[in-house]
């Protein structure tokens, strides 16, 4: 039996004060009861917090019905709820709008504020604050930034246009600039073009660098320097997940307050908000599907630099 399409199932649910629904598929499987399903799919939530949410309704299959403490295991379909993240702690930075029009939201994310939810961040994602503020339920990511990383950010505010502008990143269509702080290295020949092959590590959340045929690749160049940094433009021509931080370091100039790269720092449970790692996405700059018209947005933001 085929199953049915995962891309994109409708949710019953409405977005929820900017939170939109998650959802969990159904496998076919030995389960009789729908409580002994969920609590072995998500084996790191108390069963009582499970179980509590079924008691009360909180999780609803594709027409909307709410399951129960009692509800027989049904395979092959959806199920709906939402996420909660108990004691969600706070970033205390503004997220300033560069542009709105009807198409295209621009901010100017800061650091330690994610992008989108995941994790131990649910309302404190620059997506979830939009949405409510700007009372956009549809409002969806063009692309990301590391929760760590400041900068341009952009959003599509209606979903139709949204395949228009993501093309624009899957043909590599869009200038990205960032600037970094790091060390200087006075044999390092600058400018350079950096190319490597990157993967996810195993069990963990950074990346390595393989063998094999690059799939990243980033152009390099020194702006200036102090007391041994330097303040490095850099020029992504793919995106892959930490790549430029995983290029810094591997060059031997790691950006500034990096807890991930050379060495993973062990987790920290609070934020050094006197810490933020030194890198921003500077600018943006592409031709705009819609109009055919050069559009070009930039971070009002600066790193950590006295010249």
């Amino acid at each position: 039996m085929s199953l049915p399409d995962k891309a994109r199932p409708m949710p019953p649910l409405p977005v929820r004060e900017g939170v939109a629904p998650s959802r969990v598929f159904l496998p076919v499987g030995p389960w009789h009861l729908l409580r002994d399903f969920l609590v072995q799919r998500f084996p790191y939530m108390p069963a009582q917090v499970l179980l509590d949410r079924l008691a009360r309704g909180e999780i609803v299959d594709g027409e909307g019905m709410a399951q129960h403490i009692d509800s027989l295991y049904v395979p092959l379909r959806w199920l709906w709820y939402y996420r909660e993240v108990p004691a969600e702690a706070c970033v205390p930075f503004d997220l300033p709008i560069l542009h709105r029009d009807d198409r295209l939201v621009v901010v100017d994310k800061p650091h330690f504020l994610a992008s989108l939810p995941g994790g131990r961040h649910l309302k404190e994602t620059a997506l979830t604050r939009l949405r409510q503020s700007l009372d956009l339920p549809q409002l969806s990511p063009l692309h990301r930034l590391d929760r760590d990383t400041a900068g341009v950010l952009m959003f599509c505010v209606d979903p139709l246009d949204r395949g228009a502008y993501q093309t624009l990143f899957q043909h590599r269509a869009v200038y990205k600039e960032y600037e970094a702080i790091a060390p200087i290295r006075p044999e390092l020949s600058l400018p350079a073009v950096y190319r490597s092959r990157l993967q996810a590590k195993a069990d963990e959340f950074v990346v390595e660098e393989v063998a094999g045929e690059p799939n990243s690749e980033t152009h390099i160049e020194l702006a200036g320097r102090r007391s041994g940094l330097g303040l490095y433009r850099l020029r992504p021509h793919t995106g892959r997940k930490h790549q430029l931080r995983v290029h810094m370091s591997a060059m031997g100039i790691p950006i500034c307050n990096d807890s991930f790269y050379p060495v993973l720092r062990e987790y920290a449970q609070a934020d050094d908000f006197s810490r933020p790692l030194q890198l921003l996405s500077r600018a943006i700059a592409f031709k705009d599907p819609h109009s055919g018209k050069m559009r070009r947005f930039e971070s009002q933001r600066s790193l950590d630099w006295d010249e």
